[in-house]
C-alpha cells in the first residue's frame, strides 16, 4: 500500500469569480448605483471586522481578461463561514448586476514528507502559515492543479520517499523567488475539481512567468501536473471601489 503524506491544515478558503453586465449597470439610476456600493461598502467592512479580530481574511481583485471582471479571495475558519460570507454578498443590490462564472473552494494546507519536529499547530511560525493574512501585493496570480493518475504516470501510486523528492526539488527551484512572490497553497481533494490551488501575489506579474516557467521543468510539474485556468488581478482595495463602478 502506498504510504500518502501528512497534511496540516488551517483556514477554508473561496475564491469567487464574477463578471459584471456593466450595460445594466450603466442604466441603472445614479440612486441606485450609489446605494448599492454603500451597501457592499458597509458588507466589507463588517468583513474587516471580522477580521480584525483575527478570524479570516479577504481581498478583491479586478481580473485582467475576459475570463472574469472580479475575484474575492477568503479566508474563514469554517465552511460554514464560508457559505454565509456569500450568501451575505449574493442578497446585496450589487450582486444583481454581477454574475458567477467561476468558484474553487478549498482549505488552506501544508504537507509534511519528514516528521514534524514539533507540533505544527504550537509552532508560531506553521500557524502564521496556516492561518496568514492574504498579501496586499498589487498582483495575484490564481489556478488551480491537480497530479496525474495516468495509466504510466501516477502520482498517487509513487513512493512516499520518492515524492518527497521531487518536493524538495521543486521548492528548491521556487526558493529564488520568495522575497518577491508570497504563496497560499490550499488542498481540495473532495471540496472542488481540481486538487490543490495555488495563489500568488507579486508587486511585478513578470516574476510570476518567470517562477511558473522555471518550474515547469522540475519532474513533478513535467511529469505529473495537470494545470487549470490561470486568473491574473489587480488588488481592489476598500477606498478605490467606488472609482472602479464609476459610470
Amino acid at each position: 500500500m502506498v504510504e500518502s503524506v501528512t497534511t496540516f491544515d488551517g483556514w477554508y478558503t473561496l475564491h469567487d469569480f464574477r463578471t459584471i453586465n456593466w450595460e445594466k449597470w450603466q442604466e441603472a439610476t445614479e440612486d441606485e448605483r450609489n446605494n448599492a456600493l454603500n451597501e457592499f461598502n458597509n458588507l466589507l467592512s463588517g468583513w474587516q471586522t471580522v477580521e480584525d479580530n483575527q478570524e479570516g481574511s479577504h481581498a478583491l481583485y479586478s481580473i485582467v481578461g475576459q475570463k472574469a471582471d472580479l475575484m474575492f479571495m477568503v479566508l474563514r475558519p469554517t465552511m460554514k463561514d464560508l457559505d454565509k460570507l456569500e450568501s451575505q454578498f449574493n442578497k446585496t443590490a450589487l450582486a444583481h448586476y454581477t454574475q458567477p462564472v467561476y468558484s474553487y473552494v478549498s482549505i488552506i494546507e501544508k504537507s509534511s514528507y519528514t516528521k514534524p519536529e514539533t507540533d505544527p499547530y504550537k509552532d508560531p511560525a506553521m500557524l502564521k502559515k496556516l492561518y496568514p493574512t492574504i498579501p496586499k501585493t498589487k498582483y495575484i496570480c490564481f489556478y488551480p492543479m491537480s497530479k496525474l493518475r495516468g495509466e504510466i504516470n501516477n502520482w498517487f501510486t509513487l513512493p512516499k520517499k520518492e515524492r518527497g523528492r521531487m518536493m524538495f526539488d521543486h521548492i528548491a527551484t521556487s526558493k529564488p523567488y520568495t522575497e518577491d512572490v508570497k504563496r497560499i497553497i490550499t488542498g481540495a481533494i473532495g471540496f472542488d475539481d481540481y486538487e490543490w490551488g495555488v495563489s500568488l501575489f507579486c508587486d511585478d506579474p513578470l516574476k510570476f512567468k518567470k517562477l511558473i516557467y522555471d518550474t515547469r521543468f522540475d519532474e513533478v510539474s513535467a511529469k505529473y501536473a495537470i494545470f487549470g485556468t490561470f486568473y491574473i488581478g489587480n488588488y481592489l482595495p476598500k477606498e478605490e471601489i467606488n472609482t472602479y463602478f464609476e459610470v
